[in-house]
């Protein structure tokens, strides 16, 4: 075996071994630089006892000198979804002629307009490419088979106008707005629609009836997307919509700026042909599709208002309700 044998040559000669070579992070100038001692857990990257202290205290920050920190990794998850999301949420396509008309004439901050190569030009058509380009929008020629793979089987009629995603008012707001309006507030609150299309048909009710604002809680609710876009038809453009993270408390705010909180049930004591509240500042509360109002927002209202019904139908569909009461509002409005 190599270096047990006395055999001439099995052995080295004195200072010919090869060392380290140079470069290898062994020895001299070249050689790599140690990182040092391993630092305390809470000065760690990652390190349980670096998040817990960083919880404690956000606004100290662990450095390692001549070492650049990355963020705990719950902030790395948010970061990088930001980063997927552009920044914000994704935002949402208006199609049909109507409704792309009504948010350029609102003034709407819409990025890009698409027009169908070929469409069979009208005044709604011609009246929104003028808005369009008076108002410096990228205005695009795109197949027809391009706004069919959009619209997802919506009927678009040719065009389709690109928008960012809505920005909810803020519910003091509303209220502030719906009081220095010069008439008495009238604001509707939502409890629970799920179905957009249904969103969009109440704030177009809303709007044309002289509403002030719209509540909507934050969870289990449909919220402002293309299909309430399209179905309110760009009305959602005049009327605020706030988002509040408790249906209740908002309710209880509104009481106590002096409002009137009347649900809308089939089962309610007050009928719509009495209504004596309706001349006064008011919310109109509206239920779910299939379960009306919730136990907790019906016992926050100072009311219960039914729609009289003669036909054998037990219930209307929530937006055609929300247009009837509405438009009674604002005839004994008118009357009063």
């Amino acid at each position: 075996m190599a270096g047990n044998s006395r055999r001439r040559g099995a052995l080295r000669k004195p200072g010919t071994k090869k060392g380290a070579v140079i470069g290898s992070g062994g020895q001299k100038p070249k050689g790599l630089r140690g990182r040092g001692p391993t630092p305390p857990a809470q000065l760690r990257p990652g390190h349980p006892a670096q998040r817990q202290g960083a919880q404690r205290n956000p606004a100290q920050r662990p450095s390692l000198q001549g070492q650049s920190v990355s963020p705990p990794l719950g902030q790395r998850g948010a970061a990088a979804a930001a980063r997927r999301r552009g920044g914000s949420e994704p935002g949402e396509t208006v199609l049909g002629r109507n409704p792309v008309l009504e948010c350029l004439r609102a003034g709407v901050p819409a990025t890009a307009l698409q027009v169908a190569i070929g469409i069979e030009l009208d005044d709604r058509v011609s009246e929104s490419v003028r808005l369009a380009a008076d108002a410096g929008l990228c205005i695009l020629e795109v197949p027809r088979v391009d706004l069919d793979r959009l619209a997802g089987g919506a009927l678009h009629q040719g065009v389709a106008l690109q928008v960012p995603p809505y920005e909810y008012a803020l519910v003091e707001d509303v209220l502030v707005s719906a009081r220095e309006s010069g008439t008495p507030p009238l604001l509707v609150a939502l409890d629970g629609v799920t179905d957009p299309r249904n969103l969009g048909a109440v704030v177009r009710s809303a709007t044309a009836f002289g509403a002030h604002g719209l509540l909507l809680p934050q969870r289990r609710s449909a919220g402002m997307t293309a299909a309430a876009w399209r179905t309110s038809a760009g009305t959602a453009a005049r009327l605020p919509v706030a988002r509040a993270t408790n249906m209740v408390r908002a309710l209880k705010d509104c009481a106590a700026s002096g409002l009137m909180v009347v649900g809308l049930d089939p089962g309610g004591t007050m009928p719509l042909d009495t209504f004596p509240l309706a001349t006064g500042g008011l919310v109109l509360v509206l239920g779910s599709e299939d379960r009306g109002l919730s136990r907790l927002v019906r016992e926050t209202c100072d009311a219960i208002v039914s729609i009289p019904m003669v036909g054998p139908v037990a219930s209307l569909n929530v937006s055609v309700a929300a247009g009837v009461v509405l438009a009674e509002v604002a005839r004994l409005r008118r009357a009063g």
